[in-house]
């Protein structure tokens, strides 16, 4: 799907304005300002209900604007960027000192990433050709703040409905989790969130495991909060050797649940409402947030959700699903 020229015309004169845009990425969709605007990029925070001290992610049209954003950016996170960009990667580097403090969360970091979809990068070239060659777009996921990602237009709709006034639509994201974030302003990459691009795959291009952290001293970043992506209706991790004895106690119980499998068929004679996602990482991650954010909707009593395989390539969705699970059944 691609956005109308009008559409495009609009979200550059809302940009330039100091208005909001939701926009979409390869990993989920985004709710963009100008991020050299701190007018601006404060309403991405007035709009979510996010904490003003957590750091917002930097999308740029290319390679070249990172010298304008960072200082001190080492060889390697050039390596990264040569390897992964446009795509789901994240480097976290020194900020240059004019970076706003309301995009970096008062930080000397700033986290950049060039973005893997075409509407994406469209939006940011035609920004940077009036706002400056250079001008970064700030986005966060477009959802209220700790809720379920959204990963098509009509999820940004549902979240944030008359709070901003333009959403342009690239149908359903890709990848739809967030984005691999890698540390590259100390001395070794670290990785701080992980995503599509696995520790495998920067192994690849570093020539070592990188080290991965998610110790409260680390730089604070996107997603790192214990409870994050979180259905309203609460939700439950079940082993796939217990989920059947599980859905049968809630039965008898007279509870209906909504179940998301990936190796466990429907039952027959169960009320369960079930939800089955593809049974390796990459799918499953694909369709993860529409299928919770379906149970959530579907008036059940619990979403019930059967554990991942302990596998290095599951981590990524096993990491957002734990983070779900910590914060559901807030209202």
């Amino acid at each position: 799907m691609i956005p109308a020229e009008a559409d495009y015309v609009r979200a550059v004169e809302l940009l330039r304005a100091g208005e909001l845009v939701a926009f979409p990425t390869e990993t989920v969709y985004g709710l963009g300002a100008d991020a050299a605007n701190p007018a601006a990029v404060a309403k991405i925070f007035a709009a979510k209900g996010r904490p003003a001290d957590h750091p917002l992610i930097v999308h740029l049209a290319g390679h070249d604007a990172v010298d304008h954003w960072a200082e001190q950016v080492p060889a390697v996170a050039w390596e990264l960027m040569e390897t992964f960009w446009p795509g789901p990667l994240t480097l976290i580097l020194k900020k240059q000192a004019w970076v706003p403090s309301t995009v970096t969360g008062g930080q000397d970091t700033v986290g950049l990433r060039m973005p893997g979809h075409p509407v994406a990068l469209e939006l940011l070239r035609r920004f940077a050709a009036v706002a400056g060659e250079h001008a970064g777009i700030a986005a966060p996921s477009a959802n209220r703040f700790g809720r379920i990602s959204p990963t098509t237009a009509a999820h940004v709709q549902e979240e944030l409905g008359e709070r901003i006034q333009l959403i342009l639509d690239g149908g359903p994201c890709k990848v739809g989790i967030e984005s691999t974030i890698v540390d590259c302003s100390r001395n070794e990459p670290v990785v701080l969130r992980p995503g599509h691009i696995a520790p495998a795959h920067l192994e690849a291009v570093l020539g070592r495991q990188p080290a991965i952290e998610t110790a409260s001293g680390a730089p604070r970043v996107s997603g790192s909060l214990a409870a994050h992506y979180a259905p309203q209706t609460p939700m439950r991790l079940i082993a796939g050797q217990r989920l059947l004895d599980y859905l049968n106690a809630q039965r008898h119980k007279g509870d209906r649940c909504g179940v998301i499998g990936h190796s466990q068929p429907p039952q027959a004679g169960m009320p369960h409402l079930w939800r089955m996602l593809p049974a390796d990482p990459v799918g499953y991650a694909r369709d993860l947030y529409a299928a919770l954010r379906e149970m959530d909707h579907a008036g059940v009593s619990a979403i019930v959700v059967e554990s991942l395989p302990e596998e290095a390539a599951w981590a990524a969705v096993t990491d957002r699903l734990r983070r779900a699970v910590a914060g559901s059944g807030q209202s």
